[in-house]
C-alpha cells in the first residue's frame, strides 16, 4: 500500500472517533446525572438535592435520566469523599452549606473543599436570637447589658455541637459587640427541638438556630425574637424583628446553601450549569418550592458564588482560632 493510501486509510478510520469526541462535548448532557445529598433524607441537604430534581424534570431542563443519592455520615465527610471519588466527572453534583467550610478548618474533612467545582450559591437562612415569651431580656440590647457583665452567667443553647453553626453564629455576634466569644456559656444539643425544650423550662437564657427551627413557637406566641442576623428585616412573621445592622452591630450570619460539581469538571459543563442553573431560578417550580418551603433566595453564579466562599472562610478562620476549634 501506498503511503498516500495509508494516509488516507487512516483519515477514513480516524473521522467517525474525532466526530463522536467532538459530538460528546457538543451534545452535554448525554449521560444520566447523579444528585449527591450527603445526609440522611428529610433534612436541609437532602430537601434542596430533591428540590433540584424535581425542578430539573417538571422544567425539563435536563434531558436525561436524575436521581438523588443520600450519603450520610461525618457530618458531610462521607458524602464529601464520595465526590472527591468523581473527580472529572460531569454528571455528579452534591449540595452543601457553611459546614462544608466549618468542618475543613476543623479538619473533620480531609479533602480541600476548594477542590470542587462551585456552580450556584442558591438559597439562605438567617440565624435568629431567641427567648420565652416571659423573659425579662425585652431587647436584645438588654440581653448584651447582661452578657458584657458576666459573660459566663447567661448560658445559651443550640442544636448543633461547639463550633457549630449555632455556636458560632452568636460566637460572631459577641465578639463585635466587644465580648470575649471564650467566656460565653454554651448548650449543645444534638437538634433545634431540644435546645427550645430547655429554653422553655427555664434551663437556658436564649436560644441560637436557623429561623426555620423555631418558626412554629414564634408562631405560637411561646418564644419571642430579639434579632435576625439578614442583612435587611425579614417578611410575614419576622417583619418587627430587627437586624443586628439596625441595633448597631454590623455583621450578618448566612445560613447559605449552593450546588458544586465534582472536581475537575470539566469547562464545557460548568458553562452548562451557569446558564441552566440561571434558569432554573427564575422558574415557576423553583419560585413555589421557595415559598412553600420559606427558603430566601440568594442565586449567586459561580465567579460570585466562590468569592463569597473566600470571604466566608476568612471570617469563619478568625473566629474558630480565636475560639480554638481552627486545626
Amino acid at each position: 500500500m501506498s503511503s498516500k493510501r495509508l494516509v488516507f486509510s487512516c483519515l477514513i478510520f480516524l473521522l467517525p472517533l474525532a466526530f463522536a469526541i467532538a459530538s460528546e462535548g457538543a451534545t452535554y448532557p448525554s449521560r444520566p446525572l447523579e444528585i449527591v445529598a450527603p445526609a440522611n433524607p428529610g433534612g436541609g441537604w437532602d430537601a434542596l438535592a430533591r428540590t433540584l430534581n424535581r425542578t430539573f424534570e417538571l422544567e425539563k431542563l435536563y434531558p436525561q435520566p436524575m436521581s438523588v443519592l443520600n450519603k450520610p455520615g461525618g457530618g458531610g465527610a462521607v458524602g464529601l469523599a464520595y465526590i472527591f471519588q468523581k473527580k472529572a466527572d460531569d454528571y455528579e453534583l452534591v449540595v452543601f452549606s457553611p459546614p462544608l467550610i466549618i468542618n475543613t478548618l476543623n479538619k473533620t474533612f480531609t479533602q480541600n473543599y476548594k477542590e470542587l467545582t462551585p456552580l450556584a450559591k442558591l438559597i439562605t437562612d438567617y440565624q435568629i436570637f431567641v427567648v420565652k415569651a416571659d423573659s425579662p431580656y425585652k431587647t436584645f440590647k438588654d440581653l448584651m447589658d447582661t452578657i458584657k457583665k458576666n459573660p459566663g452567667a447567661v448560658k445559651f443553647a443550640g442544636g448543633s455541637s461547639p463550633g457549630s453553626m449555632d455556636h458560632l453564629a452568636f460566637c460572631k455576634v459577641a465578639q463585635l459587640a466587644g465580648v470575649n466569644p471564650k467566656e460565653l456559656s454554651y448548650v449543645a444539643f444534638s437538634g433545634g427541638g431540644e435546645a427550645l425544650t430547655t429554653l422553655l423550662g427555664g434551663n437556658v437564657s436564649f436560644v441560637s438556630s436557623g429561623i426555620g427551627e423555631v418558626l412554629p413557637q414564634l408562631q405560637a406566641g411561646t418564644v419571642r425574637a430579639l434579632a435576625v442576623t439578614s442583612a435587611t428585616r425579614l417578611g410575614g412573621p419576622l417583619k418587627d424583628v430587627p437586624t443586628l445592622k439596625e441595633l448597631g452591630i454590623n455583621t450578618t450570619y448566612e445560613v447559605w446553601r449552593g450546588v458544586f460539581g465534582a472536581p475537575g469538571m470539566s469547562k464545557d459543563a460548568q458553562a452548562w450549569w451557569s446558564k441552566t442553573l440561571k434558569t432554573m431560578v427564575g422558574t415557576k417550580t423553583w419560585k413555589e418550592s421557595l415559598e412553600k418551603l420559606q427558603w430566601v433566595d440568594a442565586y449567586a453564579g459561580p465567579e460570585d458564588f466562590a468569592k463569597f466562599l473566600g470571604d466566608e472562610e476568612k471570617s469563619y478562620q478568625s473566629l474558630m482560632t480565636t475560639l480554638g476549634f481552627a486545626k
